[in-house]
């Protein structure tokens, strides 16, 4: 799982310029939250997903495309 720009405690700290700045680049114009990286993580433990394996799969926004 690799996470983009996600609202923490961390990511807070970001002056609003950084932030700004950062948000322009996501295609969704938004910062993920934890609990969207949580339930990927919990699909990717369930059996749904049994026949992913050896994939990174990001979670940005469409930050990276």
């Amino acid at each position: 799982v690799a996470p983009g720009f996600i609202d923490t405690q961390l990511t807070a700290k970001y002056s609003p310029e950084v932030r700004a700045r950062i948000l322009g680049q996501i295609g969704m114009g938004r910062a993920g939250t934890a609990e969207e990286v949580a339930e990927l993580v919990a699909f990717l433990a369930a059996d749904a997903s049994r026949y992913i394996t050896g994939q990174v799969i990001g979670i940005d926004g469409g930050m990276v495309l």
